[in-house]
């Protein structure tokens, strides 16, 4: 029998990824990387304004440069018995569409209109919004947050619809429907030409739209309307089924077979959130937490599905079928992790900007060796109380409890602290941010005993590995694929096209297991434990002042 491939898509941030995979036993024949130009340049973005837009151009460039590469590196041979592919995207990451499914960007009287875009999943501009949704869900006789933890978040799918609707009144006039991410890349893979034949994906709609089996698809219509009458207007939004990454959405269109000069039996999975992608990529067991480590954190549990029906509070929401077929997914998270390293390391490398040419290499790579002798520094620093403590909430908190208004705070800081202690402090505080999570997890009932890390940084960062291992006092094992979103993606492709008949099946014959793992230091736990309680009350006391602030209520003597 002749070998088949899969081709597995990851959508990130900044970037995506293509790889190219022996659905047999998941070899990787060849990689590809294409960054989002546009995205590159920090057009239609307003980080001071929380707006974080991404272009569909940069989606769709990407998608002919990474496929048409690694098929170029793997030969006609390959390319003949490619027979599945499947993609994973960040979310929620949606976009306005009109009736044919086109993003209104694509067309030339939207095309640098930010509102016309996809809102990248770290927007933050619909914080009012989901105030109102978390108001009215609080007046109404069915919880209809009851399986996202209680509270929507600003970063989701609704919140950033009723955003758009108010915020721009042509993009609300030639809206017809609302589209996440993943939802849209195999819609227009496979030709799609009418909305209302999209696939919507379980995985985005269980933790980003309030899709629940319980409410028996969405909440009611009448639930939509209270929040805002301008719901009645859009009923392209609303949807009833949903799909899981196992099934297909259909055929690759002759048109995109044509351009990727692909066989026209390629199937095209129902496509999925990049970081679910990654726990299967990286094989996530039962009772085993899997940290997906990049410019944020994405945390995911999988358990049987008897015991995802008992809501648990304060999470990203819990899914039947979301990250494997059959098993409950749960999703936690931090709003940032790999930027907060990031945005400190800029903060001496800002300079090359100015002075241009005068320094060698490029702002990004300048960056990086910042970040390496902020980490030898930090390193170097013993166990001690006189450094800094902080909190992680540089954009927000996700988990527990979502507050995306929520700002970073720094302490204990005075003349004698070092660029070193603050790095050590960054990454304690983001390692703590983790610890409140599990902790979390573990009071609503559900057991940890492992950390399977994934992502950038679980491969890059030994000192960050180790540090986040002491703090939660858990083994941390590193998955071995750095690309275990596009290797997810490239599993459920393997499914997709018949490969294998289930996702745990073809986890089994198309993963392996990592070779790293970082054993807690038992000689730091009772002093991390301390600082850990430092870090809790500074949150407590940052929570209270920020809540203060924004409602203008600061009395400034309780504090002097």
């Amino acid at each position: 029998m002749s070998e088949h491939y899969v081709i597995g898509l990851d959508f990130g941030s900044d970037s995506m990824r293509a790889l190219l995979l022996s659905s047999s036993d998941g070899n990787i024949i060849a990689e590809a990387e294409f960054y989002y130009p546009r995205w590159k340049e920090g057009r239609y973005c307003s980080p001071l304004g929380d707006q974080f837009r991404q272009h569909p151009r940069d989606y769709l460039e990407g998608i002919e440069f990474c496929v048409t590469d690694v098929l170029d590196q793997a030969g006609d041979t390959i390319r003949k018995r490619v027979r599945g592919i499947s993609v994973g995207t960040t979310g929620s990451t949606p976009v306005a569409v009109d009736r044919k499914g086109v993003p209104l960007a694509l067309y030339p009287e939207f095309e640098h209109n930010p509102n016309a875009m996809f809102f990248l999943w770290k927007d933050h501009t619909a914080q009012g919004e989901t105030e109102e949704i978390n108001h009215i869900n609080s007046l109404s006789s069915t919880d209809y947050l009851k399986y996202v933890g209680g509270t929507y978040s600003s970063e989701w799918f609704w919140a950033k619809f009723l955003h758009m609707t108010r915020a721009d009144a042509a993009v609300r006039r030639a809206c017809y429907s609302w589209v996440e991410h993943c939802d849209w890349v195999p819609f227009l893979l496979t030709g799609g030409k009418d909305v209302r034949q999209l696939m919507r994906s379980r995985c985005a709609a269980g933790h980003k739209a309030l899709w629940a089996e319980a409410f028996g698809g969405l909440p009611k219509r009448e639930f939509f309307r209270k929040i805002d009458p301008v719901f009645g207007e859009f009923p392209g939004v609303f949807f009833k089924a949903t799909h899981t990454c196992d099934k297909a959405a259909g055929y690759i269109a002759p048109e995109w077979a044509s351009v990727l000069r692909l066989p026209e039996n390629v199937l095209i999975g129902v496509g999925g959130i990049d970081a679910h992608f990654a726990a299967v990529g990286a094989g996530v067991t039962p009772g085993q937490l899997c940290k997906v480590m990049g410019t944020s954190t994405c945390d995911m549990l999988v358990v049987p599905g008897e015991y995802g029906e008992k809501p648990v509070r304060g999470i990203c929401g819990q899914v039947n079928g979301s990250i494997i077929p059959g098993m409950t997914g749960m999703e936690a998270g931090q709003s940032a992790f790999g930027d907060i390293f990031n945005w400190y390391a800029a903060q001496f490398s800002w300079m090359t900007e100015r002075m241009g040419s005068s320094l060698n290499g490029s702002n990004a790579a300048v960056r990086q060796k910042v970040l390496r002798i902020l980490e030898q520094e930090a390193e170097r620093i013993a166990p001690a109380d006189s450094y800094m403590v902080a909190t992680d909430w540089f954009n927000g908190r996700r988990t527990p409890e979502a507050k995306n208004f929520l700002k970073a705070t720094l302490s204990n800081i005075d003349l004698g602290i070092a660029p070193g202690h603050v790095y050590k402090g960054l990454v304690e505080a983001s390692c703590f941010g983790a610890k409140h999570i599990v902790e979390h997890f573990r009071k609503e009932g559900l057991e940890i005993n492992s950390v399977l890390g994934v992502g950038g940084i679980a491969h890059k960062s030994r000192y960050i590995m180790q540090t986040l291992s002491d703090i939660l006092e858990l083994p941390v094992y590193i998955g071995a694929s750095r690309q275990a979103s596009a290797l997810g993606a490239g599993i459920f492709a393997a499914v997709v096209s018949g490969a294998y008949d289930r996702v745990d099946e073809a986890v089994e014959h198309m993963t392996m297991p990592g070779s790293i793992r970082y054993e807690p230091n038992t000689d730091l736990a009772p002093f991390l434990r301390n600082r850990y309680e430092q870090y809790l009350k500074l949150c407590s006391f940052s929570e209270k002042l920020a809540e203060e602030d924004r409602y203008q209520e600061i009395n400034q003597s309780d504090y002097l």
